[in-house]
């Protein structure tokens, strides 16, 4: 996973003809549009120096994988959820509750989410390391998914562990962290049925991993 800190969104053509937005360590400096990227039937209004994956391309890979882990759930959760591009895919067949730490991301995803045709999307800006979801708020879940940053999610895996959530989809840019993450979900009960790792790191050693666990 990269995180977005160039200057410059929304390029097409060259860069006098094309430019939508300028930003300096996320600083509005100048904007003639307000860049937006497609995530399955909604479009989301990118805020300065939002996630994205690196590559379309694996980022459609990856949400493809999710989806059909999670499956027929009902009602998912996705944590660390940033703008929306699991959340608003999953949304148009589940009720969604989302999650992360991101103000800006959250309050895009918000928007993203009114999108007709979408289930609802509860969409809360949460700490996840510090406040993850505890067992008992994820009792009336059908699945979780989560996608942490390159540290894990070790807190969060643990209140999934203790939890009774049928399905847990898990996707990471580390194995390192992957591993230590899958392992609590596994001392609590959990099988590790699939996992699937994403290329996407052109010219680099990082690969993405997406897995399924179930009870």
């Amino acid at each position: 996973m990269v995180r977005d800190a160039v200057l410059v969104t929304g390029i097409s053509g060259n860069l006098g003809r094309g430019l939508a937005r300028l930003t300096r360590h996320g600083e509005l400096v100048a904007r003639r549009a307000t860049p937006t990227v497609r995530m399955g039937r909604a479009v989301v209004a990118l805020p300065p120096g939002a996630f994205l994956q690196a590559t379309k391309a694996g980022e459609d890979v990856l949400a493809r994988l999710v989806a059909a882990h999670v499956g027929d759930a009902a009602t998912v959760a996705d944590l660390f959820a940033g703008v929306g591009p699991f959340a608003l895919r999953l949304a148009e067949r589940a009720r969604i509750v989302a999650a992360d730490s991101d103000e800006p991301a959250i309050a895009a995803l918000r928007d993203a989410a009114k999108t007709p045709g979408l289930k609802p999307i509860t969409a809360e800006r949460r700490d996840l390391f510090r406040r993850p979801f505890a067992a008992k708020e994820l009792a009336r879940l059908d699945a979780v998914v989560f996608d942490p940053p390159r540290q894990g999610a070790e807190a969060q895996a643990r209140e999934i562990a203790a939890s009774k959530v049928p399905t847990v989809v898990a996707v990471s840019c580390n194995p390192t962290t992957f591993a230590r993450d899958a392992k609590i979900l596994v001392a609590g009960g959990y099988r590790l049925v699939a996992v699937t790792p994403v290329d996407q790191f052109r010219y680099s050693a990082h690969v993405e991993i997406v897995a399924r666990l179930v009870r």
